[in-house]
């Protein structure tokens, strides 16, 4: 398991480019364990989970669109059981996590996501248009239950996007951050075209780091420990406050990352639009 949080990680506050919401462009990988009954399987677009249960397996995010990256998450879930798929859960609307959820659809799986995941799947630009699932919640959190075992979905506010849901492997003390925290080169990313905020992302962490777990699975990258998340969200709460602060001392937009200092917490900002964040700090 990875001990660290990598030290230098890029932090994107305003994106709304289609090509970086996708994901890596490696293939399906071997599918690999987290704890016992719990798998990830990573490449062709997010992390993807595997729960097996007795009767069957909680699949958490579905890859990048695509009937080959579906058929080979099958082969890969099918590598560690011969029990059928009961249940996907989809963490966002960008489509490296619900890209296949047509597929799984169509075989007669139920599909669920936030009611404000469905909402932005419904505006969203991008080519092919993932399937919307076709179970929603709204509120706080779902329960699902499968095999005598129970899984949460939990949605702490707008971070990533408005739809976004952490999943909680209760009884294994794991959560599925999708990219509430990705390490895989990319850093955190608000889309506030999908409803994503910096300054909610702050109480997301918050609420997120008083849950029980000990292994937390981001949405690229490997397993991190709890002492990573903490150590992640300090960062990214470091840089909020002090851009908000920048905001509020009148600095004008176009300055506002040259004046932010990181070098003393390791990270270095890459912003390709600022607009929505600017907009977000000052309250207009």
């Amino acid at each position: 398991m990875q001990k660290t949080l990598y030290a230098a990680c890029a932090l994107a506050f305003a994106v709304n480019a289609s090509a970086q919401l996708r994901g890596p462009g490696q293939p399906v990988q071997p599918i690999q364990p987290v704890k016992p009954g719990l798998f990830v399987v990573a490449g062709a677009g997010a992390n993807s989970l595997v729960r097996v249960t007795n009767d069957g397996v909680i699949l958490v995010d579905t890859k990048l669109p695509g009937e080959q990256n579906y058929n080979a998450l099958v082969e890969q879930i099918k590598s560690v059981t011969d029990k059928p798929v009961k249940i996907v859960l989809v963490t966002h609307h960008h489509a490296d996590h619900t890209g296949n959820v047509d597929r799984f659809e169509a075989a007669g799986v139920p599909v669920l996501g936030h009611a404000n995941l469905a909402a932005n799947a419904a505006t969203y630009n991008n080519n092919p248009k993932p399937a919307p699932p076709d179970q929603t919640y709204e509120g706080r959190s779902r329960t699902v239950t499968s095999g005598g075992v129970t899984v949460e979905a939990l949605h702490f506010g707008r971070s990533h996007t408005s739809g976004d849901s952490i999943v909680f492997f209760k009884d294994l003390k794991v959560v599925a951050l999708s990219d509430a925290l990705t390490t895989g080169g990319q850093g955190p990313l608000v889309d506030y075209a999908g409803g994503g905020s910096a300054l909610e992302w702050k109480k997301v962490f918050e609420e997120l780091l008083k849950l029980d777990f000990d292994a937390a699975v981001p949405g690229n990258g490997p397993v991190l420990t709890k002492a990573d998340v903490a150590a992640y969200a300090a960062k990214f709460n470091t840089v909020v406050d002090r851009l908000t602060e920048l905001v509020k001392k009148g600095t004008p937009k176009e300055q506002l990352l040259m004046q932010l200092k990181t070098d003393d917490i390791g990270w270095a900002p890459r912003v390709p639009a600022i607009d929505g964040l600017y907009a977000e700090l000052s309250g207009k």
